[in-house]
């Protein structure tokens, strides 16, 4: 009986073990995935805008959200999933939401890259609760629609639609949630 225990114990301990891998496994694919889909969104940006490249390079680090997906009607809403990246290296992941309430309908998807200019604006972002309100212009990157990006206000924000249409003129604002690539 003692050994029908232990042997039972041993069966359900190696199950928790490779559950436990599979999961680890299984958020790894989703970060890796993630980590491909923001740099593939930064070499766009690029080759839309060329001048990005030096922004990038100057900055004190930037957050790519590959895949920003927004609807509404009248209240509008929009969420996505970002890398934080410093010296060029994954530091962190970050959460998108938005919300907001106007003359809106429809649905699109888009990039969206926010660069940080100083350290001080960087550290604010890494602190958690960081929100653009409505009023942070931020550029369109669309192709033979280049305009002129620059720092304003400590940051740069550049967005790349991907798909959808949406006629838009509402109030809102962004918010973002950081999570160390530690944690």
């Amino acid at each position: 009986m003692k050994m029908k225990k232990k042997l039972n114990l041993g069966l359900l301990l190696l199950a928790f073990i490779s559950f436990s891998a599979i999961n680890l496994n299984a958020q790894s694919e989703k970060q890796k995935d993630l980590i491909d889909d923001a740099t593939a969104s930064k070499a766009a940006f690029i080759e839309e805008e060329p001048e990005l490249a030096a922004l990038f390079e100057k900055a004190a680090g930037y957050v790519i959200f590959p895949n920003v997906g927004e609807g509404a009607y009248i209240l509008g809403g929009a969420a996505g999933n970002g890398v934080l990246f410093e010296d060029g290296q994954v530091a962190g992941f970050s959460e998108l939401r938005q919300v907001d309430i106007g003359l809106q309908i429809g649905g699109q998807a888009y990039r969206q890259a926010i660069l940080f200019q100083t350290e001080a604006e960087l550290d604010e972002f890494k602190e958690g609760n960081y929100k653009l309100s409505g009023k942070a212009s931020a550029v369109i990157v669309e192709e033979g629609k280049a305009k002129s990006v620059n720092f304003k206000k400590g940051r740069a924000i550049v967005t790349m639609p991907k798909a959808g249409a949406m006629v838009d003129i509402s109030v809102g604002g962004q918010k973002f949630e950081y999570r160390d690539w530690s944690e």
